[in-house]
């Protein structure tokens, strides 16, 4: 049966402490104290550097059993290399730590800059080069270079388990048909973002998932969703999880707080 998982993207954020996070609550107990109301959280951490494997291993030990984890994909990959000649930045992003997480690993997030366009080679190329089983990450992984000393190296995975991929595209170029057919022809799902009209907004799946990013209806990343507002999301997600696609949805509106509680108001609506 298809299920969906609901969480935010990050949960280090000082605004939150004595608001979402009990006053008095240890730094240290935040993320295991997030992993008991929510269901699944987006790593962004990994967008902005490679982390170590023992960050890997600490975040999967905090959390229990069932719980998932998204991972934003590195920056260095998508808007510094812009998707080219990514093979070895692949592999130095899978060695750090990632198959740490082990059965917690859920999608991986590729977010594209604003000004990359659509472009069909570009893209192919680079969805052909990415591990679809935990084991041919490893085998990847094994692949990295000299950036990673080998004391912060994790290339081995303990099960074979899948791996999802979803992009979340920026410029207005993808928001025609062929882009969806090629996200489908290579099984990755087409990231339905909701960003005040700031960017597009493509709802059709790709794959045998949805993965949805709520940055902000009515300004990003600062306001909160309504009762209505996600009484009318969860009702999408219901037609979603009714063809038998999981869901996944993150909360990005985090700069006054809302995202939090957004995610636990929204989970409740399907328990």
């Amino acid at each position: 049966m298809a299920y969906i998982r609901v969480g935010i993207s990050g949960w280090m954020y000082p605004a939150w402490r004595g608001d979402f996070y009990p006053k008095g609550l240890a730094h240290r107990r935040e993320l295991a104290y997030a992993a008991e109301q929510l269901s699944s959280i987006e790593i962004n951490g990994t967008f902005y550097a490679l982390q170590k494997p023992e960050s890997y291993v600490k975040w999967r030990s905090e959390t229990p059993d069932g719980f998932v984890f998204a991972l934003k994909g590195a920056r260095y990959i998508t808007h510094m290399k812009r998707l080219l000649d990514a093979e070895t930045g692949l592999a130095n992003f899978f060695a750090a730590g990632t198959l740490a997480l082990g059965p917690k690993l859920g999608p991986i997030l590729w977010q594209l800059p604003p000004t990359l366009q659509f472009e069909p080679a570009r893209l192919s190329n680079f969805f052909d080069l990415l591990p679809r089983t935990t084991t041919e990450a490893a085998e990847l992984a094994a692949g990295h270079d000299e950036k990673l000393a080998e004391d912060r190296v994790f290339a081995q995975t303990e099960i074979e388990l899948p791996i999802r991929y979803a992009v979340e595209a920026r410029h207005e170029s993808f928001a025609v048909p062929e882009a969806v057919d090629l996200m489908r022809e290579h099984d990755i799902g087409f990231v339905v973002a909701d960003t005040a009209g700031r960017y597009p907004q493509i709802t059709t799946p790709t794959s045998d998932f949805v993965y949805v990013r709520m940055h902000g209806d009515k300004e990003l990343y600062a306001s909160g969703y309504t009762d209505d507002a996600l009484d009318e999301w969860a009702e999408r997600f219901r037609g979603w999880m009714d063809e038998g696609l999981d869901v996944f949805v993150y909360f990005d509106n985090d700069m006054k707080g809302f995202a939090p509680h957004n995610a636990m108001a929204l989970l409740d609506r399907f328990t």
